[in-house]
């Protein structure tokens, strides 16, 4: 397999995430997400590179984004694949099939069920930074349009949807699907932080359910929703 391959961990510290997370245990969440994330990488045997808040440039999502991964072209490898920090079932299989996609195709799309994504696997001959700019981050229609865009000529490869966490609902889902999660420190945080919207959903007989199990979670994950 290409060492021309290179990974970017896009994602905030944990500290950072806490901040912008209104639920109990965000920041020990977020620790072992990104933990989790990054022990995955590692199993690759991939070069990687992680780009939290410290290192991303750029005004809005989408800036920092395409400047991250423009630096990546910048060391001198010819893909980028590109994760967050939010999808406990991420596996280091879908890593590697991603690397070895793309020794014959320019774009490799992980898609996450609410529109976005949980990899994008992108060759420098295909990316170009204001086309990148111009795509609906932050949107459901996100992967929809990475596909058109990127697309040509049969040269998309498609893998399997996950989930990734925006929601208590997000982490209903991740706990109930069929995959089991191997991380057993991460399940327990997921069941912890479940158990307390619940709880705090009771106690307030259903006032304010809606509010607290639809808070964005992860600052990456779209913003705008249609239901």
């Amino acid at each position: 397999m290409s060492q021309k391959t290179a990974i970017l961990i896009f994602a905030q510290s944990a500290q950072k995430e806490a901040a912008n997370k209104p639920f109990k245990n965000a920041e020990h969440l977020f620790t072992q997400l990104n933990n989790h994330t990054i022990a995955t990488v590692k199993k690759s045997k991939l070069p990687y590179f992680r780009a939290t808040e410290a290192d991303q440039v750029g005004t809005t999502f989408g800036e920092r984004l395409t400047n991250a991964i423009q630096s990546i072209y910048n060391k001198g490898y010819d893909n980028v694949i590109t994760i967050g920090n939010d999808t406990p079932h991420l596996q280091t299989h879908h890593i590697l099939n991603a690397a070895q996609k793309l020794e014959n195709h320019k774009f490799v799309l992980g898609p996450s069920k609410d529109g976005g994504f949980y990899l994008i696997g992108l060759h420098k001959s295909r990316f170009n930074a204001v086309q990148f700019l111009q795509l609906p981050w932050q949107t459901n229609s996100l992967s929809e349009k990475l596909l058109s865009v990127y697309s040509e000529n049969n040269d998309a490869i498609l893998l399997h949807s996950l989930t990734d966490i925006d929601t208590a609902f997000d982490i209903e889902t991740v706990l109930k699907k069929e995959l089991k999660l191997a991380n057993s420190k991460l399940k327990q945080v997921l069941q912890s932080i479940i158990t307390t919207a619940t709880t705090r959903i009771e106690d307030t007989q259903n006032f304010i359910p809606s509010f607290i199990l639809n808070c964005i979670f992860n600052k990456g994950s779209p913003l705008l929703r249609s239901y």
